[in-house]
């Protein structure tokens, strides 16, 4: 069966979509345009954007830009990008311009068509609402600060401990057992292995400290 596609329009012309895809022009051209590696944008910085997009729509509506209709919808697709609801929709590789305005116009993109069709009327502009006062150039970098945030708390933070609780049980098994100290690759002296490990895990223990006290880890 033959896929079928939507006539789009920007400023830069006409352009056929997927028809069954939520993205518009600019992510069209950004796939024709760069046709290289097969790395795609990570899922991880997808739904940054997601949190990234609602906050800005929350406050461009405190701020009197928004109305509560646009800012409605806006949040709840972007609720829907963050739990992976639209996956499919973010096609774009990594090569792409430096400040990352294709993947920041993906998904504003993608809010605006499938916002419309919730309201089943064209009521959201990728561009004039969905990206309102925003720049790719402040959104991307942000939207990566989110992302590497999220890993921190959910992977690298339990890994840590994980890994802590393992050096733990290994101090105890290991206890009483004494091996020889080295300096400068020189036997040194006897120090109990279980002290050896509690190195490690206290090295481990001060690394994730200052990772909690840094602006990333604390979120």
């Amino acid at each position: 069966m033959a896929e079928k596609f939507r006539k789009e329009k920007d400023s830069m012309g006409e352009i056929l979509v997927p028809a069954d895809k939520y993205w518009g022009p600019q992510t069209e051209r950004s796939l024709e345009n760069f046709r290289i590696g097969t790395e795609k944008m990570p899922s991880e910085v997808i739904k940054a954007f997601g949190y990234l997009k609602k906050s800005a729509a929350q406050a461009n509506k405190e701020l009197g830009k928004l109305d509560a209709k646009k800012c409605q919808i806006i949040c709840r697709v972007c609720d829907e990008i963050i739990a992976g609801k639209l996956e499919g929709n973010f096609p774009l590789a990594v090569w792409q311009t430096g400040s990352g305005t294709q993947s920041n116009m993906n998904v504003n993109e993608v809010i605006a068509h499938r916002g419309n069709e919730i309201a089943k009327t064209q009521l959201l502009h990728p561009n004039d609402d969905v990206n309102k006062s925003q720049s790719s150039n402040d959104t991307f970098p942000t939207a990566m600060h989110i992302a590497g945030a999220m890993e921190i708390k959910h992977l690298l933070i339990p890994a840590i401990d994980k890994l802590i609780a393992t050096f733990k049980k290994l101090e105890k098994d290991n206890k009483g057992i004494v091996t020889t100290g080295r300096t400068h690759l020189q036997d040194a002296v006897p120090v109990a292995f279980s002290q050896e490990i509690s190195g490690w895990r206290n090295m481990l223990e001060k690394s994730k400290e200052d990772i909690l006290a840094s602006p990333k880890g604390s979120m």
